[in-house]
């Protein structure tokens, strides 16, 4: 069987990185790349470097990897749709629950396989959490909070921190729980000077009443991203920088000394740190894309998933705008 032929439009920073990925991925061939601003990272070598997505549809392509501003999201999803190429486009899906709808709806309608590059499903810390929490090692999930923050990044100028950032906590703690947003309050503020929000706070409630937490912004020179499970048996640490997953037993022996009681609480448990194989999630997001494109089974995010993260963002800031809690449709 030919190997699939793949393009790439968007070649900045994460543009590269796929770009690396694509061009060693079994079964698959790189066979063009384009960016209106050309090629910052040389990721080209001998292949043509195009200007636009209809010049990278001319060339043949089974698939495109959609790796441009946001804003540029739909215009380019609908022309790959429209000439019946498959696609995988960044996060967030689109600028607004519109464009997104638009997109899942256009994919579907021509029977084209459409995901959603949310890239933390694949770390394999939070793989491992969700596998253990299917097979009841933590026994009823109550709450998931995660931390995300970082320095500033200066390539993202379309959107604000809920839509770069924030929609990978939101998919992930979906995934995780399986269980969608019921409804979101956020509070956001504004300390760089941009038009849009650098700094999040998001409480949540999920259809089975698991209560999430999102802390999140790109003021900070401390790099932190981490997801904390909390059930019925313990709760499960993921770092997914490092994808190292660790899980703190609830005890059954309870501490009598009272002065320490008071401190540690009534009772503690083992700490374990979990051995786990850690491929890299890029690497891992595109085999499962490819896979699916071949009709294997695969584990993709699907546009009607990416949809209904976008519709969770939007809540956020609807809430942080007006100051009430926003139910998620």
């Amino acid at each position: 069987m030919a190997n699939l032929r793949a393009g790439l439009i968007g070649l900045g920073m994460m543009g590269r990185h796929h770009a690396r990925v694509l061009s060693s991925l079994p079964g698959v061939d790189l066979v063009a790349v384009a960016d209106a601003a050309g090629d910052p990272h040389k990721v080209a070598g001998s292949r043509p470097l195009l200007g636009s997505v209809e010049e990278l549809i001319a060339v043949g392509i089974d698939y495109c990897l959609v790796a441009v501003p946001t804003a540029f999201h739909e215009p380019v999803g609908m022309a790959l749709a429209e000439a019946g190429v498959h696609a995988m486009i960044e996060k967030p899906l689109a600028q607004n629950i519109e464009g997104a709808q638009r997109l899942a709806d256009a994919f579907a309608a021509k029977g084209l396989v459409g995901a959603v590059g949310h890239i933390e499903r694949y770390n394999p810390a939070l793989q491992q959490a969700r596998a253990r929490i299917e097979t009841g090692e933590l026994g009823q999930v109550f709450q998931i909070t995660t931390r995300r923050q970082g320095p500033f990044p200066a390539r993202i100028a379309d959107v604000g921190v809920v839509k770069d950032l924030a929609t990978h906590d939101i998919d992930l703690t979906a995934w995780v729980a399986q269980q969608p947003y019921q409804a979101v309050s956020a509070r956001t503020a504004h300390r760089s000077g941009r038009p849009h929000e650098d700094l999040v706070a998001i409480t949540g409630i999920l259809a089975d009443g698991t209560v999430t937490n999102h802390l999140v912004n790109w003021l900070s020179p401390l790099k932190e991203r981490v997801t904390i499970i909390t059930g019925e048996k313990g709760a499960f640490v993921a770092d997914t920088l490092t994808a190292d997953l660790t899980f703190y037993a609830n005890g059954l022996i309870a501490t009598t000394w009272d002065d320490v009681a008071r401190f540690r609480g009534v009772s503690e448990g083992d700490v374990l740190r979990f051995a786990i194989a850690k491929p890299e999630p890029l690497r891992v997001e595109h085999e499962n894309f490819r896979d699916a494109i071949l009709g294997k089974e695969a584990d993709i995010v699907t546009m009607e998933q990416g949809l209904r993260t976008v519709v969770v963002a939007e809540a956020a800031i609807e809430s942080a705008r007006t100051g009430a809690t926003v139910s998620v449709a």
